[in-house]
């Protein structure tokens, strides 16, 4: 498992599930096409790390970091 934080711009990585202290952000997650097994790009990243800007299903999604780390990866 990798941090999301790790992430470097250019870096796929694979959905695995959710943190379980992040319920709040997990249907909204969820609802936006980042389900378990769901592949992404890191396509850019802020100056200072937040947002950050994937490649995920075909459309760029831009998440805040509080909300990317409630997301268990692994790189692909």
């Amino acid at each position: 498992m990798t941090r999301f934080a790790d992430l470097r711009v250019g870096a796929r990585g694979r959905v695995l599930g959710f943190e379980k202290t992040a319920s709040v952000y997990r249907k909204k997650l969820m609802a936006m096409g980042l389900t378990p097994g769901t592949e992404f790009t890191v396509a850019r990243v802020a100056p200072l790390g937040d947002p950050v800007e994937l490649h995920v299903r075909g459309f760029a999604l831009t998440l805040r970091k509080d909300e990317a780390s409630a997301l268990r990866i692994e790189m692909v």
